[in-house]
């Protein structure tokens, strides 16, 4: 069986250039993952304007299947908030990208376990995308569009902050010296808090008022807003 850190060393090339949270979290998911008797590896990191313009180019103006669905500067992977993961096989040498592959034999998907933990980390997963799904896609956008990245705007020190702490197993600082009233069409439904751009708010009081039903789920940590 290989060691943790033979399986980290297997991804370490690809991590140059990331987003120090993105780097944090990656690295941390790889441990998880390992954990859980998932061993991954880091496929994709960083990816150059140029990189990105040529896999775009794959199943249109060059021959292979489309992978793709953004040209380059539209992508999280060319500002280093996005990195892509495969399974890494018992032999440490080949991998695999079956989602209903069971390795570790706990009658869950390798690749569900992997998509649970780093979005415990924080990050986005593109299984989770309604169009266009990149099953092995994670990134940390931190609220910002690519438009927004291509401008020139970054995360925020205390955005940064919040995640770094959500990886090593901390809580984000919320300020709860500002207070907010949420309302709908006028009318108070309840209080929420203002931090940093970010508004906190109980979730089920304002599903509700919206006709919605709400539901959590205790083992994917899930908070399942549905309305018919």
């Amino acid at each position: 069986m290989l060691t943790l850190e033979q399986v980290k060393s297997k991804s370490a090339g690809r991590l140059s250039n990331l987003h120090p949270a993105v780097l944090a979290g990656a690295n941390e998911l790889i441990r998880r993952s390992y954990n859980r008797g998932v061993p991954i590896i880091i496929t994709q990191g960083m990816r150059t304007i140029a990189e990105q313009n040529a896999l775009y180019a794959q199943g249109r103006t060059k021959k292979g299947n489309i992978v793709t669905n953004v040209r380059g500067g539209s992508s999280y992977h060319n500002y280093g908030l996005a990195v892509d993961f495969a399974l890494l096989l018992p032999d440490g040498r080949n991998v695999s990208w079956d989602m209903n592959r069971d390795g570790d034999g706990d009658k869950v998907a390798d690749w569900q376990e992997v998509a649970q933990e780093a979005k415990k980390l924080g990050f986005e997963w593109g299984g989770d995308w309604t169009s266009f799904k990149d099953y092995s896609h994670l990134q940390m956008s931190f609220g910002l569009t690519t438009a927004e990245l291509r401008a020139g705007k970054k995360p925020t020190a205390q955005q940064v902050k919040a995640a770094l702490s959500m990886i090593n197993g901390g809580e984000p600082d919320v300020n709860k010296d500002t207070p907010v009233n949420i309302t709908l069409n006028g009318r108070k439904l309840t209080t929420g808090l203002m931090d940093n751009d970010t508004t906190y708010a109980p979730v089920r009081t304002i599903a509700e008022a919206l006709g919605a039903q709400v539901a959590y789920d205790p083992r994917t940590k899930t908070v399942n807003i549905v309305k018919e």
